[in-house]
């Protein structure tokens, strides 16, 4: 089957939607909300109000459907990922990047990274060395002034330490080098959440899809999480399931966790205020799509 779908301009791409019964106040609004958000982008905003004929397979909006009501979303959506985004670049460099080495390099040195030994049996040699190739690559092409700094000073070292080589490391060779860690380390850190290392290890895999997705302005506000973090066993954290439940299929459940982690990294932070403020200020927003229960504030999580 080949695809025949022609281009339209931005004029054309407007008349569409209004031909297939989307109310706009202002065609001329229409138009420079495409030129700001592609068709295809604001698509996965509208496709909840589409709706098929069974005989002709024609597409049109459901009745009462308007604009306004899909840029609200789009722009919630937008608001929402800034306001995660924050989140998850405090828990990042909080965990990943200060607290997981200050205590590797303490342990294993400036370069232990650099020993397959100094981690987890079960990180292979193929996988270690491919770590090391790809932060190689990256400190190459790294404009960073401490970079060539070292490098000029400390010329027989191949590598830098940690603690420098981790500004240059992406969220995911971060994630690496944690889920590798042995797992006494792995613990260590672990317990300073009151977390299980399975769980938090859980988490980490979920932020870096969430901040993956944050990056390329993916949708975030009602889609399924398909990496999905851990709840925390009832037995030994009861706040994740009474009085409220928390369904990690849902971006509800990555808000819980990054709440939950912020209190321990700055106790006097407000992100859950402002979090609350966003979605005072959208109150339209249907949140049982973002997995929100009727509850969701009655939770110790979010006390």
């Amino acid at each position: 089957m080949r695809y025949t779908k022609p281009a339209l301009t931005f004029e054309q791409q407007a008349q569409r939607l209004i031909d297939r019964g989307l109310i706009v106040s202002d065609k001329k609004t229409l138009v420079s909300c495409l030129k700001i958000a592609n068709y295809y982008r604001l698509s996965a905003y509208w496709y909840p109000f589409k709706q098929v004929d069974a005989t002709s397979g024609q597409e049109s909006f459901k009745p009462n459907t308007t604009f306004e009501t899909i840029w609200w979303r789009y722009t919630f959506d937008r608001e929402l990922r800034l306001l995660v985004m924050d989140a998850v670049g405090r828990v990042e460099i909080a965990i990943l990047r200060t607290r997981m080495v200050e205590q590797f390099t303490l342990l294993h040195g400036p370069f232990g990274y650099s020993e397959l030994g100094n981690f987890n049996p079960h990180f292979s040699r193929a996988d270690h060395n491919r770590l090391l190739t790809e932060l190689d690559d990256a400190v190459m092409r790294s404009r960073e002034e401490f970079v060539a700094r070292f490098q000029r000073k400390y010329t027989s070292e191949p590598r830098l330490p940690l603690w420098m080589a981790v500004e240059v490391m992406t969220f995911g060779q971060l994630f690496t080098l944690f889920r590798n860690l042995d797992r006494a380390e792995q613990q260590a850190i672990s317990q300073q959440f009151n977390l299980f290392p399975p769980v938090l290890e859980s988490w980490l895999h979920t932020l870096n899809f969430i901040r993956n997705a944050c990056a390329h302005h993916a949708r975030l506000w009602n889609r399924e999480i398909p990496v999905r973090p851990a709840i925390p066993h009832q037995r030994h954290h009861p706040e994740w399931h009474n009085p409220v439940a928390f369904d990690n299929r849902r971006i509800f459940a990555v808000l819980g966790l990054l709440n939950y982690l912020l209190d321990f990294i700055d106790p006097q932070n407000d992100w859950q205020d402002r979090l609350e403020a966003l979605l005072q200020a959208y109150p339209e927003i249907p949140l049982n799509w973002m997995g929100f229960p009727k509850n969701w504030q009655d939770s110790p999580i979010w006390k």
